[in-house]
């Protein structure tokens, strides 16, 4: 049946033919988030430099601070993610390893993305 197939066929569902360019833009696109928000995390945190705690979060627990903090978990963590698939697939060969790997990282990314997430919105909502 493989030798009926045509190049086309066979080639069709696989490697970068599959999702790649979903995954460069995603990749990109994470990435183009990230510099904005990361330029705004730094610059915010250097002007708070010797400031106490309460300073600290009550800056944190306002709405828009906290909406952005929330972005810059969930953009880090997906981006981290995305470009950790990219080494695994290109430089882990022997399946049953990738597919460990990559399963461990995705739920590494999810819960400390998650943690994260949680922890701005302890702060947001006082808890």
């Amino acid at each position: 049946m493989k030798a009926m197939r045509t190049p086309a066929a066979r080639v069709r569902g696989l490697g970068s033919a599959k999702t790649g360019t979903q995954h460069w833009w995603a990749q990109r696109l994470s990435a183009l988030a990230l510099i904005p928000l990361v330029l705004w995390f730094v610059a915010s945190v250097v002007t708070m430099a010797g400031a106490d705690y309460t300073v600290f979060r009550a800056w944190a627990g306002s709405p828009v601070v906290a909406g952005l903090l929330l972005l810059l978990i969930v953009a880090t963590f997906y981006h981290g993610y995305l470009g950790l698939q990219v080494v695994v697939e290109d430089y882990v060969h022997h399946e049953a390893w990738k597919l460990g790997t990559l399963l461990f990282l995705k739920a590494a990314s999810i819960v400390l993305a998650l943690t994260g997430v949680l922890a701005v919105l302890s702060i947001l909502f006082g808890g």
